[in-house]
């Protein structure tokens, strides 16, 4: 009897395994199903957006809406992310439609979608995809001098009207600027800034339209713009790493230097960032200024490299050349006599300037720790006629051949040590040169004129909650005159609303 009930048990095991396995197989195949059938709804999923996405890029571009976030329903404008329909940003919208990935079918015992689920609905352009992004900056100071700020100038230099000196003593509002930009079309997108001073005089900084990527890495702007000469001028003030520009461009461009003209930039389709450029303009800005006469009364032509060295560093490197014209460009000054008088200069300036940027950040991400290197050379020759109004000791003014070669740099080192906090350095130089007038006037008519070294020494310290704010605190030891140093204390914020495109390297 124990033997059969042995036997018996045995021979059901031996039966039930196939039957187990069989239903193990069959467990095993309904979970396959059912990963292919979610597998296809994905896909099919995913097909419907594209071709919805597609739908809606077609439709944007018939009619000429910007292809950009806030084009979109139910879209938000995130503010330092927007569009970026401005100059600022590094690469332009491609505006052709990407092919749609291609349909594979599904198994034979897969889930099929109704074909009506990759019907895409139609989309309605919204009332506000033509309105443009708007950024507004505002800024403002606090500055204590231990100079009379109207009595500030840049021995040795030809002052020019504006972008000179620290500015006026106490609470000021700074400079604001608010940004209007957008698309255009497939083809163009526009930008306007206006500027307000601390002085509260309201001017048009950029009014360009710029093309979106024309053949070859051609690109293409007319209007005002801020120049591609050089590293910081491209810069607006807001972006800058001290409250102040340099001393080289308050003496060589007067500040910053913006064109009237037309600029066509060359991108070269090369893994090392290549481009070079070429800028037409009126020739009103200082150096120049305003001669009322037809034609081109400036040209610029720029040169910059870059590219990345390893992970963590990268830089870039440029060359430059501007050259304009003046008519009757008037300064004042002091005759030999100790008279206040007012010379101006006719002629013509050449400004060559070399450009070097080196960042580091560990393993290219800034957000902790970061350094950056940044330094420009200035070299200006200016020759014509200097006009010398004597009348106060020696009757009707005088005229004199000028001829002058000067020359200016300045070095910076900025390191942020911790998110959000940096200290920064800057020095300053300029040589005024050996000027070289004819027979009819000497150099003791020209006080302004006569030779000095300007220099000063900055250090700073900002910190900024987030992106979209920042505070600073700067020092800066100024001497660009005999027998005065300037102890500049400085006290700034910088807010930034709405949409703003990416900065420049």
């Amino acid at each position: 009897m124990f033997n059969k009930t042995v036997i018996a048990t045995a021979l059901g095991a031996a039966l039930a395994i196939p039957h187990a396995a069989n239903a193990a197989t069959a467990a095993d195949k309904a979970a396959l199903a059912q990963i292919r059938v979610q597998i296809q709804q994905l896909k099919v999923s995913y097909e419907a957006r594209i071709q919805s996405l597609e739908q809606r890029l077609q439709a944007s571009e018939a009619r000429g809406a910007p292809l950009n976030a806030t084009s979109q329903p139910g879209a938000a404008t995130v503010p330092g992310a927007g569009p970026a329909p401005t100059d600022s940003a590094v690469t332009a919208v491609n505006m052709a439609p990407a092919p749609a990935p291609a349909f594979t079918p599904a198994p034979a015992d897969a889930y099929v979608a109704p074909a009506a689920a990759a019907v895409a609905t139609p989309v309605t352009a919204t009332g506000n995809g033509f309105n443009p992004t708007i950024a507004l900056i505002l800024g403002g100071s606090y500055v204590n001098l231990s100079q009379d700020p109207n009595r500030y100038r840049l021995q040795g230099f030809m002052p020019a009207a504006d972008g000179i000196g620290p500015g006026p003593r106490g609470l000021n509002l700074g400079e604001s600027e608010l940004t209007l930009a957008a698309n255009i079309d497939p083809t163009f997108a526009g930008q306007l800034t206006f500027s307000l001073a601390a002085d509260h005089s309201l001017s048009v900084e950029e009014a360009f339209f710029r093309t979106q990527g024309l053949a070859n890495g051609l690109n293409l702007k007319a209007g005002r713009f801020l120049s591609s000469i050089g590293y910081l001028n491209m810069q607006h003030a807001h972006t800058w790493d001290f409250i102040d520009a340099p001393l080289a461009y308050q003496a060589f461009l007067g500040g910053q230097y913006k064109p009237e003209g037309i600029q066509l930039r060359w991108l070269a389709p090369t893994e090392r960032f290549t481009e070079v450029g070429i800028e037409l303009g009126r020739g009103n800005n200082y150096p120049g200024n305003d001669r009322n006469r037809n034609g081109v009364g400036s040209s610029a032509v720029f040169a910059h490299v870059g590219d990345d060295i390893g992970d963590s560093a990268s830089y870039r490197a440029g060359l430059s050349y501007l050259r304009t014209s003046a008519a009757q460009r008037s300064f004042d000054d002091t005759n030999a006599a100790g008279v206040p008088v007012v010379n101006a200069f006719s002629g013509n300036s050449g400004t060559l300037i070399a450009d070097g940027i080196y960042k580091w950040a560990p393993n290219g991400n800034p957000v902790q720790t970061n350094v950056k290197l940044q330094g420009e050379y200035f070299r200006r020759t200016e020759h014509g006629d200097l006009a010398a109004d004597l009348a106060s000791t020696s009757g009707p003014g005088a005229n004199s051949s000028y001829r002058n070669a000067q020359s200016g740099w300045y070095l910076q080192g900025i390191y942020q040590f911790t998110a959000g906090w940096r200290a920064g350095l800057r020095y300053d130089r300029l040589d005024a040169g050996n000027a070289r007038f004819g027979s009819t006037l000497a150099a003791a008519d020209f006080s302004q004129l006569a030779r000095f070294h300007p220099q000063r020494a900055t250090a700073m310290v900002d910190y900024s909650p987030s992106e979209f704010s920042r505070f600073r605190l700067q020092y800066a030891q100024d001497r660009s005159r005999p027998g005065a140093s300037d102890n500049q204390i400085f006290l700034q914020y910088i807010m930034s609303l709405g949409a703003h495109g990416a900065h420049t390297f």
